[in-house]
């Protein structure tokens, strides 16, 4: 849960945690989604259950609904609405049968932020991976954490690992600038492809975003919004990602050579559909993105 402060300092509570932005996401915009996940018996973890069935998110078997308490991000907010965090956060591991079975007509296994990094629960994740990665393209969101994560040199071998086992990665230029300080963002993403991501995104937040697969460098504006927030603009942003993905029939094993062969038209038409998702988030409070028929309206 997302506790966001409002002038003159109260919190109010926005639903969040980056891989269930997600899923939201996905589930408004009409994707069949489930989600892996753990939440405590206390009114939050009650308000994000039902928050999942609202929006069309099925919560995968495995998932822990009875923990102590609901992890929460206590966010503040600058006056150009960009979001720091401070965490009160509890991962656990998942019984093996969780992460040992996925749906058989799952194309996709999205994973990130802190979720693939913090221990124990992030030894599920691995085994998870492992399970999907024979017939669903893996997508993974650093989307880091410095002030949880601990130590960066630990955090960007762990993210190189992941990225090794991915076929799309979605990164942010802050993410970037904390993993890689001094980097060119171009050079990280070569690298990461070198590393056997297909498709590599950095976003650059108001300056737009690129595309990089071994074939290509793409970019593209970013799309014009009075920002209210910041909070699941990259969440959002990733959900469009996969949704285009899907509409261009780039997701599944079967598909990863179509995905990483992806051209100039395709990749603009994914990376801006992304956009507008983002765009819309960010001028609502909270992780709040749109439905379909929203962005049709639009």
């Amino acid at each position: 849960m997302d506790l966001i402060e409002r002038p003159p300092g109260t919190l109010v509570a926005h639903p969040g945690g980056s891989p269930a932005n997600v899923a939201v996401a996905l589930g408004r915009l009409g994707r069949s989604t489930s989600l892996l996940t753990q939440v405590g018996t206390d009114p939050y973890g009650q308000l994000l259950i039902e928050h999942f069935r609202d929006n069309g998110v099925r919560l995968a078997p495995g998932s822990l609904l009875d923990c102590p308490r609901t992890s929460v991000a206590r966010t503040s907010l600058s006056p150009d609405g960009h979001a720091e965090y401070t965490f009160d956060i509890a991962w656990q591991a998942f019984a093996p049968p969780a992460v040992r079975q996925v749906e058989p007509d799952a194309t996709c296994l999205h994973i990130g932020s802190i979720a693939a990094i913090l221990e124990p629960g992030s030894l599920s994740i691995d085994a998870l991976i492992n399970t999907a990665s024979r017939t669903a393209t893996i997508t993974y969101d650093p989307n880091c954490r410095p002030s949880l994560m601990g130590d960066r040199a630990r955090v960007r071998r762990r993210v190189e690992g992941l990225v090794t086992i991915s076929d799309i990665v979605k990164v942010s230029l802050d993410d970037l600038a904390w993993l890689y300080p001094g980097q060119q963002h171009s050079e990280v993403a070569m690298a990461w492809l070198e590393r056997g991501a297909r498709l590599v995104v950095v976003t650059l937040g108001a300056d737009g975003a690129w595309g990089y697969t071994r074939h290509r460098a793409t970019r593209v504006d970013a799309v014009a919004v009075e920002v209210i927030d910041t909070v699941g603009a990259g969440d959002a942003f990733m959900a469009g990602l996969l949704y285009a993905c899907g509409e261009a029939n780039l997701l599944g094993t079967d598909k990863r050579a179509e995905l990483a062969a992806i051209d100039d038209a395709a990749l603009i038409d994914v990376l801006q559909f992304a956009s507008r998702i983002a765009a819309v988030t960010c001028g609502r409070r909270g992780a709040d993105p749109p439905t379909l028929a929203e962005l049709v309206a639009r």
